[in-house]
């Protein structure tokens, strides 16, 4: 078939720590499945996470990372072929009890690319899928397929955490972290119409930037206690007439700083969700949520449903790309980059092998 590839070249993790370009078979498309030619794929934490800290995979190294996809369909069903893409970060089987409840976002048989979806995931020249998850992009106009990359994790998942936190038009949120995902869970935010807007981050040009497209308030952390930070927070509140319970909480930096300063800020009814993701551990009075009658949930990835709904938001201007291309080729390099000093926009890989 026309576009099928001989071989799959793709830049392997061998181990923890190791990255290693290497060539694999191309597989035998079962019914429902196409192979997409990867046109962009993002670098996101999570990755860095695997690769630097040795987060456990489901499927073991030698692991192709990467789940930030977008690309062309080459083969499987006709109807497909020649289509450009996003892959969801996370495919549930739409089988299982979280599935048929409603929550397949966190689907314990979900196909995650450069993590259960066998050796296969994005930073690579082909990506075998199913293609009833897959999210078709039409009428682009002037955007670079490979930006939108980025909808498949770092855009959709605040999406998803919004529905989680029960984001209503005129609530007020308060997002720690506005670099990778933070900074589209603001912009979700105010897309959803939330009344105020708080941002906190130690990076005073991801604030500037949070302010320019929305975000009423913006407090640096940097050099400053969890403590010190809840204190400025209440301060503004004050000032502004605003109260300092009901708010929902954001956590996307997932530090240890971020996770205490949410914890610190939460108050009565108000609703913690955690986006961000680190290895630590927090210390907290688990009965402050009785007394303060609050809530602290978990949210994980996004429904494939939701996709069409976040590109138009992202096509038609209402959420602003901060994207990045690189050669796939240097790789090694803009993993240590994104590792050791996060540029302020997301790094998307373009394979050029």
């Amino acid at each position: 078939m026309a576009g099928v590839p001989d071989k799959i070249i793709a830049w392997q993790m061998i181990e923890p720590g190791k990255l290693e370009k290497r060539e694999l078979p191309v597989p035998e498309l079962k019914p429902g499945e196409v192979l997409v030619e990867v046109k962009g794929c993002g670098i996101c934490h999570t990755d860095l996470g695997y690769f630097y800290d040795g987060v456990p995979t489901v499927n073991k190294p030698p692991l192709t990372l990467g789940h930030e996809i977008a690309g062309v369909v080459v083969a499987g069903d006709e109807d497909m072929i020649g289509k450009e893409v996003i892959i969801p970060a996370v495919m549930p089987c739409r089988q299982c009890y979280f599935c048929k409840i409603g929550r397949g976002n966190r689907c314990l048989n979900q196909k995650m690319p450069g993590n259960s979806l066998g050796p296969y995931g994005g930073f690579a020249s082909h990506i075998p899928v199913p293609k009833i998850d897959l999210c078709v992009v039409e009428n682009r106009g002037d955007f670079p397929l490979s930006h939108l990359a980025a909808v498949a994790d770092a855009v959709t998942t605040p999406f998803q955490a919004a529905k989680r936190g029960e984001l209503q038009a005129g609530d007020n949120v308060l997002v720690i972290g506005v670099g990778g995902v933070g900074t589209y869970m603001a912009q979700v935010a105010k897309v959803l119409n939330a009344k105020t807007l708080v941002v906190v981050d130690i990076d005073q040009r991801k604030l500037d930037r949070a302010l320019e497209f929305g975000a009423d308030f913006a407090i640096n952390a940097s050099g400053k206690s969890p403590k010190d930070v809840a204190k400025e927070f209440r301060s503004f509140c004050k000032s502004k007439g605003l109260p300092t319970y009901g708010w929902k909480i954001f956590e996307c930096s997932g530090t240890k700083p971020g996770q205490e300063t949410a914890l610190n800020i939460l108050s009565f009814i108000c609703r913690m969700i955690v986006v961000g993701f680190g290895m630590h551990t927090v210390e907290y009075s688990i009965s402050r949520l009785m007394a303060f009658d609050a809530e602290i949930v978990g949210t994980w990835g996004c429904l494939p449903e939701y996709y069409p709904i976040v590109l138009d938001m992202v096509l038609k201007g209402k959420i602003k790309l901060f994207v990045e291309t690189r050669p796939m080729s240097t790789i090694k390099e803009s993993f240590e980059e994104a590792h050791t000093n996060p540029p302020l926009n997301r790094i998307i890989l373009e394979p050029d092998f």
